[in-house]
């Protein structure tokens, strides 16, 4: 009888509690905090090629995904101040902000001065046809075939003697670094938007172009890493959106860098200023290796 009572009416035990969604140390390692070496690495870069005036970085990926605020983010962070030069989009929408071929310069310390990279922006890529930038019009940019302020008209694709059309392209003009940037935080992508950047890649592959993937919105996607973005490489969500990023496209998780762009800070931060920093090293690092061989 006591054996029932017990059975019945004694306390059950506590379910054991879930389990941690960080890892006990993080999958990559990172120097937080100091960014004083990264910069001055950043302001004493010098192309390898003389022929090349600047390292070219072409930023592509599905629509909303931060193109716009990745640039405006470098340009923060280089410029240590808060800044607002690509005119970034606040909105969440299935329609590209950006419809012109653009080229960004960042200024140095001095008169007249630009770091030797820039930052072409493009419209994003939108499910199905005739919607957003053209794979055609993206990998004639690669070619350096698209020239500054062409307006893109998904309907049509540029070619050959139109105005926007660059029949003789510099070292210069050429794409030297392709960057795909998709948001931690964005829904399972689209499979016409998936083609369409696994055609991008492959003809990038063609022509050599070393590429890289930024993870964008790891913050919003992650609530630790919200919390504190030091949590950014504990994050087994965050980490596992990388691997399913990277089998999905074939970029390997070596050249995906997960970024917090700046969006409603006013000031500078410390680790969203270390994250942009490793991502822009890479990016300089690898378009530098690659005009080297033109």
């Amino acid at each position: 009888m006591a054996f029932l009572w017990n059975l019945l009416f004694s306390p059950k035990p506590s379910p054991p509690p879930p389990p941690s969604p960080l890892l006990r140390t993080p999958w990559r390692e990172i120097t937080w905090g100091d960014n004083r070496e990264a910069l001055q690495y950043l302001k004493e870069f010098q192309p390898q090629n003389e022929e090349a005036n600047h390292i070219r970085v072409l930023l592509y990926g599905p629509v909303g995904v931060g193109k716009s605020s990745l640039i405006n983010s470098v340009n923060t962070v280089l410029q240590g101040r808060m800044t607002n030069k690509a005119l970034a989009s606040s909105t969440t929408s299935d329609q590209s902000f950006t419809k012109i071929y653009q080229t960004y310069k960042i200024k140095k310390e001095g008169r007249g001065n630009f770091y030797p990279f820039v930052f072409n922006d493009i419209m994003g890529l939108e499910d199905g046809d005739g919607r957003g930038v053209r794979t055609d019009d993206i990998i004639l940019a690669l070619k350096g075939r698209v020239k500054d302020g062409y307006k893109f008209n998904p309907s049509s694709p540029l070619s050959d003697g139109d105005p926007g059309y660059n029949s003789s392209p510099s070292i210069s003009d050429r794409v030297h670094v392709l960057v795909c940037i998709y948001s931690a935080n964005a829904p399972q992508m689209k499979p016409s938007v998936l083609q369409k950047m696994r055609e991008i890649r492959e003809a990038a592959s063609e022509l050599g172009i070393p590429q890289l993937a930024i993870l964008s919105h790891v913050d919003a996607a992650c609530g630790d890493t919200e919390k504190n973005l030091r949590n950014v490489y504990k994050s087994k969500h965050l980490k596992k959106k990388m691997g399913d990023f990277s089998s999905s496209l074939g970029i390997p998780m070596n050249c995906i860098l997960p970024v917090k762009n700046y969006s409603h800070e006013t000031q500078l931060n410390s680790d969203v200023t270390t994250l942009i920093l490793s991502a822009l090293r890479l990016m300089v690092d690898f378009g530098d290796d690659y005009t080297d061989t033109l």
